[in-house]
């Protein structure tokens, strides 16, 4: 099984080994402590309800810091500049602070396990069937995501074997989240997430120090890539061909910094797991802002090492090294946009020091895929298996099932793997997912939290039309490339771009026939809707605290904080 399949850029020395070991050991030994706490469906599934604030929102942001995230945006910092960033800050933040003020109140009253159990309550089994189908496979083929990108780090930097790389990872993640459910889940995301700050800042540190700092990087980067902004965040998104990504600013603001994201950070059951987990209600809302303070520091450790590959990085021969897409790599440009982060590693890992940064890899890696395998698990069983297959099985059965459930996952997963190995970053394809099954659970989501009128016809097949409608799309392009005028609205845009609209025309169509099929029927009573409606619900009053535990003050400084960094970057 250990056979090398890549000439190895570098070799681990014993002491880059203990520490690898010691990780392994670390997260092993809590899924094993903590199975003791995991007896019952809402211990193994929803932590018992009892994560702090801090706890919830740092496994929060960490389930979403996955080894995608580290190679992916950093792979898409190099193709595509510091517009990357955007992921990060306006397609995030708002959203995240929207969770966390307006949306947690009705995930947490309604006390729903997973977001499409709040779809049943609001709009029936039909549509709670549709969303949780439509998850679970988009969770799986994310999973497969992240072990492809962990694989590509060992065989970048160690010239391991893609698939021995695959199965040693993900044996791990399946013995801590079977045995110790998802409170396994968050206090080993807790720990990576110490773990991938403490291993990836090497890199930005050491590579602004060789670069001279950001200004001759910035002047480094304009005199080796004329004509295209890499290094600012607004100022070429005034037409689609003056920007490395082929976006117009209507993508990133309504595309990405709406649909897309508003979609993922308030209705990806991944996320909203953990945030559920929360003892309290004002813990639940604390939680994404605490998250949104530490993902605004993300890009420096994410997309910083992408924009210093684009002029730190030679070949032997002294020319600056070019890479390329998955499907364009060849003997004369060997490595892709997703190694460039495995490449700045070893460049500036010494014996020690390397060890660290592979283990926070991997820690991004198994935080990542046991988010997708927890929220599956979940899924799968209050979702698909308790109202579809078995309604009257006892409460020890329904964890059995979480249990064999996460296997599940973790076996599929890995033969989506190699489905990603076909896009041309890791990014555009992770994109493209969210497009077809996030962006339309938005418009559902929304209408049935703030608009009583919705119907359960209404939710159902506005769902329905909206991921149908992505999906037609994509294919349509794919048929016939000229389509991307219509899709994306110009000839110039990219696949990113494109990607964006797409989620655009899906909310779009969700939301108008939602609209149209619910003025065809009747509305529910107002007095069946308190707990799920806004304006119909009677929210719990909390009792007044000091200025310094009030979640409306720290919004507001993280927003301030928010305009400031687009400013400093605009």
């Amino acid at each position: 099984m250990f056979v090398e399949g890549h000439h190895e850029l570098a070799k681990l020395s014993f002491l880059d080994v203990i520490v690898i070991a010691v990780y392994f050991a670390m997260v092993i030994w809590i899924g094993f402590y903590l199975k003791q706490k995991a007896n019952t469906s809402e211990e193994f599934f929803m932590a018992g309800r009892e994560m702090t604030a801090w706890i919830a929102g740092l496994s929060f942001v960490s389930a979403n810091l996955g080894s995608l995230e580290l190679m992916g945006w950093a792979g898409s910092a190099y193709q595509y500049g510091i517009l990357a960033a955007h992921w990060y800050w306006i397609g995030a933040i708002p959203a995240m602070l929207f969770l966390g003020l307006v949306m947690m109140p009705f995930y947490y009253v309604s006390k729903t396990h997973s977001v499409p159990g709040y779809l049943k309550l609001r709009f029936g089994e039909p549509s709670r069937v549709l969303a949780a189908v439509s998850f679970g496979f988009m969770t799986i083929l994310m999973s497969g995501v992240n072990m492809f990108a962990m694989a590509v780090v060992m065989k970048v930097v160690l010239g391991w074997d893609i698939t021995f790389s695959i199965l040693m990872s993900s044996l791990a993640v399946a013995v801590y989240v079977t045995l110790g459910g998802l409170r396994s889940a968050i206090f080993n995301e807790v720990l990576q997430f110490v773990l991938i700050w403490g291993g990836a800042l090497l890199v930005p540190i050491l590579g602004l120090i060789e670069a001279g700092g950001w200004t001759k990087l910035q002047a480094n980067i304009l005199a080796n890539y004329h004509g295209l902004d890499y290094t600012h965040m607004w100022r070429g998104l005034a037409h689609f061909s003056t920007n490395p990504m082929g976006v117009h600013w209507t993508g990133i603001v309504f595309g990405l910094g709406f649909v897309i994201s508003f979609g993922y950070w308030t209705t990806d059951f991944l996320v909203v797991q953990r945030v559920l987990a929360a003892d309290s209600l004002r813990s639940a809302q604390m939680a994404p802002i605490i998250a949104a303070a530490f993902k605004m520091a993300v890009p420096f450790i994410v997309i910083l090492p992408g924009l210093l590959g684009l002029v730190i990085l030679h070949n032997p021969d002294g020319t600056l090294m070019h890479l390329v897409g998955e499907n364009a790599v060849s003997a004369a440009n060997p490595h892709s946009y997703n190694e460039v982060l495995p490449l700045m590693l070893v460049r500036y890992c010494g014996p020690g020091l390397l060890g660290l940064g592979i283990t926070a890899l991997i820690a991004g890696f198994m935080s990542g895929m046991a988010g997708n395998v927890s929220a599956f698990s979940a899924v799968w069983t209050y979702d698909i298996y308790q109202p579809l297959i078995n309604k009257k099985a006892t409460d020890k059965h329904y964890v059995a099932v979480g249990r064999w459930a996460t296997i599940l996952g973790v076996v599929v997963s890995i033969g989506t793997a190699y489905l990603v190995m076909h896009a041309q970053g890791i990014m555009d394809y992770v994109q493209a997912l969210f497009s077809f099954f996030i962006a339309p659970l938005l418009g559902t989501i929304l209408l049935g939290m703030f608009w009583k009128r919705a119907t359960g016809a209404g939710g159902f097949w506005g769902l329905l039309a909206g991921t149908a409608t992505s999906i037609s799309l994509y294919v349509w392009v794919k048929l016939d490339p000229a389509a991307l005028s219509v899709v994306a609205f110009s000839p110039d845009a990219k696949d990113m771009a494109e990607n964006l609209y797409r989620a655009l025309w899906s909310w779009v169509i969700c939301v108008l026939v939602t609209i149209v099929v619910s003025y065809m029927g009747k509305a529910r009573p107002e007095s069946e809707l308190n707990g799920l409606v806004y304006g119909a619900t009677v929210l719990p009053n909390e009792a007044p605290v000091p200025l310094i535990k009030n979640h409306w003050f720290w919004a507001s400084i993280v927003i301030v904080v928010f305009f400031v960094l687009n400013l400093m970057f605009f």
